[in-house]
């Protein structure tokens, strides 16, 4: 593995990027924080540093207060919607435009990706944007997810709750299928921003280096994926992404 100088990427790198014909990433929160977003546990300040995060994104949270539970992402959801996408955001749209088969894959639940112009993203943990019915699961249209009270389902009356994953919650089969197959046939593998200890998203980079792939690591510290990445770049998503490309495509 190299540690590299993120200004000055080696020719076999630039090389594996500009052949790759399937390629997929991985953000974590790391990438949204560049864009101010806080993390959950970081969102848990004042009123809210008293409760566990299980209190406050569960079922069982949902199903014995769900007046605190929606209050909470009402919250959440004012913290994200000042937020705008950061050149990391803006690299990786670019760089679906430029591989073939380009699968990103995130762990953040802001949406910043959609927004930033990327089409073919697979949200692993939900869209804090999107809501649900919590009795069929059926996505639901809220006029206003701004209200104090979660709205009915216009089906069935059930409670309206966020389109995101829980704790204790399965990820969505579909996105993780499709996650599992990007990762599996996939040429370059790029882990950015991510801890690499939240699973099963965890397990993707080791699947793709498994199956072939080059990995590409870009973290400003080491994680426990840093001993199996082909290249460990240090430093912000910000930086790095924009700087790859260039020296890749011109």
């Amino acid at each position: 593995m190299d540690n590299l100088n993120p200004l000055n990427f080696p020719a076999d790198l630039l090389a594996c990027l500009r052949l790759a014909r399937a390629a997929a990433a991985l953000t974590g929160a790391g990438v949204s924080a560049e864009s101010g977003v806080p993390t959950f546990r970081d969102a848990q300040t004042g009123l809210w540093a008293r409760y566990r995060p299980e209190d406050l994104a569960s079922p069982q949270a949902f199903a014995e207060n769900p007046v605190q539970v929606w209050e909470w992402y009402r919250w959440r959801r004012g913290l994200v919607s000042g937020a705008l996408p950061n050149p990391a955001h803006y690299a990786l749209a670019d760089l679906e435009k430029r591989i073939p088969r380009f699968t990103l894959i995130t762990q953040n639940v802001d949406g910043l990706h959609h927004t930033a112009g990327s089409r073919q993203v697979i949200e692993l943990h939900g869209n804090i944007w999107r809501n649900k019915c919590s009795r069929d699961g059926a996505q639901v249209e809220v006029v206003s997810s701004n209200q104090e009270n979660p709205p009915l389902c216009p089906r069935c009356s059930g409670l309206v709750r966020p389109d995101v994953v829980w704790f204790g919650e399965q990820l969505p089969a579909e996105a993780l299928e499709a996650a599992w197959d990007a990762a599996q046939h996939c040429a370059v593998f790029l882990s950015i921003g991510t801890s690499g200890l939240v699973q099963p998203a965890a397990s993707l980079p080791l699947i793709a280096v498994q199956s072939g792939a080059t990995l590409i690591e870009i973290n400003p510290d080491e994680t426990p994926l840093t001993p199996h990445a082909s290249y460990s770049l240090r430093g912000p998503a910000g930086l790095i992404l924009p700087e790859l490309l260039q020296a890749v495509w011109g």
